[in-house]
């Protein structure tokens, strides 16, 4: 089949995490589909963007998004009672571009990723499936006891507007994806049973064990100017790292990432390395003996969970983080209650101590992401949910 993909931002390089499940789901899909990829851009692109997405793309259609016309958007969007994060990503001209595309190309089907993208595709007669991804509405509603003073109102009414429009595009679609069934039942719709769930997978071709100096005795990788990530690095250096320098004083931690906030780059000390953005992301769990995911906040599941346990680094998360990944505590992952720095730093000295136990729960974290996480049978999931019959 002829298939437009639609995204948000340019796949390439994979640095956040719905960049990376488009890529996979692309590189899966151009296996038995010709893909015509379009996508939003405000942002410089990477010189080898285009030569890794023609491997599996027919065409490559960078739509510009002008930083004039996002200020310009987002004020009509907050007028409109829209979102405003869809305004941020909503442009008339970028949609003409859209629409004149996917005439030229003619598909037997649109998939677009996030809610960012609906406003794009929702009118369009050819069937579609719009992958919502996670719980966005349900992200903000957990940020807002975070926040003070204005923008707590700015929190709550984004909120508001985006639960309502969340629900309003289950009935614009044709088909809806998301990664979890807790993401999905936090949908506030009847409908939201219609959602099929197609989660995450790691690479495990590229995700492997590695044979390398373990510099770090604990590391933690992400996004580093992603709200969730910046307030689990906090949590992780503030509160966690303390307790467990009480019995391990040498203790090394790294920080791994890309655009690391300013606020994450102030943790930097004698003990903690933060490095930025790496060109192999691999050496940030082989030089390091625990992986640790404290989400205190956020939705969906945690890419970065399954890359260290697929490199059979013993990791340990909150019980937010593992709610999504269902690994089984205490065998194939440690976990704690998000807010327990005790409980962290005790998994952590625990798993610090005794190299036999660590290694035997990372061997049980490697067959588990195995058997449960690839990106083809994933991808298999959506494209049943996109071309197979629609239940009645």
């Amino acid at each position: 089949m002829n298939l437009v993909v639609l995204l948000s931002r340019v796949p390439w390089p994979l640095d956040k995490g719905d960049k990376l499940r488009a890529y996979h789901q692309i590189r899966e899909l151009s296996k038995n589909h010709s893909i015509d990829l379009i996508a939003l851009n405000d942002q410089k692109i990477h010189p080898d963007t285009e030569k890794e997405l023609l491997k599996y793309c027919r065409s490559i259609h960078i739509v510009k998004l002008p930083k004039w016309a996002i200020f310009w958007n987002i004020i009509k969007a907050f007028f409109s009672n829209k979102p405003l994060q869809i305004g941020y990503f909503y442009n008339s001209t970028a949609h003409r571009k859209v629409q004149s595309i996917i005439s030229q190309v003619k598909p037997n089907h649109i998939y677009g990723q996030l809610v960012r993208v609906a406003e794009y595709i929702k009118d369009e007669s050819t069937a579609k499936t719009l992958d919502f991804q996670d719980a966005l509405s349900e992200g903000l509603r957990r940020r807002m006891d975070k926040v003070s003073g204005v923008k707590t109102l700015i929190f709550k009414m984004e909120y508001n507007r985006l639960r309502k429009y969340e629900v309003d595009m289950l009935a614009m679609f044709d088909h809806t994806t998301m990664i979890t069934t807790q993401d999905r039942d936090l949908i506030q719709s009847l409908q939201n049973a219609e959602i099929t769930v197609v989660p995450n997978g790691v690479d495990m071709e590229f995700f492997h064990p590695i044979s390398m100096e373990k510099t770090y005795d604990v590391v933690f990788t992400g996004n580093m100017n992603y709200p969730p990530n910046i307030m689990a690095a906090k949590f992780l250096v503030n509160d966690i790292l303390p307790l467990i320098q009480q019995q391990k004083p040498d203790t090394r931690l790294l920080i791994a990432g890309a655009s690391p906030h300013p606020s994450v780059k102030a943790l930097a000390s004698e003990s903690v390395t933060v490095s930025g953005w790496l060109d192999d992301i691999r050496t940030a769990y082989a030089s390091s003996k625990i992986f640790v995911a404290p989400m205190q906040i956020g939705t969906g599941l945690q890419n970065k969970l399954l890359e260290a346990m697929a490199m059979k680094i013993p990791s340990v998360c909150s019980d937010l983080a593992n709610k999504a990944l269902a690994a089984n505590t205490n065998t194939e992952i440690r976990v704690a209650a998000a807010q327990d720095a005790k409980a962290f730093a005790g998994h952590i000295i625990e798993l610090l101590g005794d190299e036999g136990k660590a290694k035997e729960q990372a061997e049980k974290a490697y067959k588990f992401v195995l058997n449960s996480y690839s990106w083809k049978s994933s991808v298999e999931v959506l494209e049943q949910a996109m071309f197979g019959e629609k239940e009645q």
